[in-house]
């Protein structure tokens, strides 16, 4: 089945260094990686290992010194800041372990933000495609809430139906169920999964949770700034 399936991301022998002079550091050594759409990968492995390095990589939010990241099947790697800010926008999607909402904002501001930024489409489909993604997370009574009228629970299903808002072809996901406790952990990543499933997404999640971990369709330990 799986050999049907696009490759929505691929990278290929990603070289990074953090730091200046002596303090300089090899973080990661030639990683090379590919996510079919649809499929729910995990990175593993211990701090330090190059794995939260690599997902800013994967999502162009950084650039390697050596080695090429595609996206779609185009060459993403070294193009300039422009191009990389907007293939983020239309085929990237973000959770992070702390949600960054707008919490003067209500839940359906937060999900429209990326809709508005990408500016595809009119007002009402946003709104109406921002009640449908909270309604899928099972916020729809509590669209009009002020971010800081949810729980950590709620707060981080936002995360995930914004991070859905563009249907972004990919997922990356930075220690989704970080902040939260065993029922609502497992609560996050199901509807992540079975949205990004149900749209045929890929999704890259970094976690320390072997339970997660263990859930995904995939594990890709991660020592020293390679997969072992």
């Amino acid at each position: 089945m799986a050999e049907n399936r696009t490759i929505a991301l691929r990278c290929t022998n990603l070289h990074r260094y953090l730091g200046e002079g002596e303090g300089r550091v090899h973080v990661l050594k030639g990683v090379s990686f590919e996510a079919r759409s649809g499929d729910v990968y995990a990175i593993v492995g211990p701090s330090g290992c190059g794995k939260s390095t690599l997902l800013y990589l994967l999502g162009l939010l950084d650039q390697p010194e050596e080695g090429e990241i595609s996206i779609n099947g185009q060459l993403m790697s070294n193009s300039d800041d422009a191009a990389r800010t907007a293939a983020r926008g239309e085929h990237i999607g973000f959770v992070f372990q702390f949600h960054f909402l707008m919490l003067e904002f209500s839940a359906l501001d937060n999900v429209m933000m990326p809709m508005r930024k990408l500016g595809k489409l009119t007002p009402d489909q946003m709104t109406d495609r921002a009640h449908q993604l909270l309604t899928s997370v099972g916020l729809g009574e509590k669209t009009h809430r002020l971010g800081t009228q949810l729980s950590g629970g709620e707060q981080q299903r936002v995360a995930v139906a914004r991070a859905l808002a563009n249907q972004p072809s990919i997922i990356l996901a930075d220690e989704p169920t970080g902040n939260l406790d065993v029922k609502n952990s497992s609560i996050v990543f199901d509807l992540l999964t079975r949205l990004a499933k149900e749209n045929g997404q890929a999704v890259i999640l970094v976690t320390h949770n072997p339970d997660i971990a263990g859930r995904c369709d995939f594990t890709r330990p991660m020592r020293d700034g390679l997969f072992v």
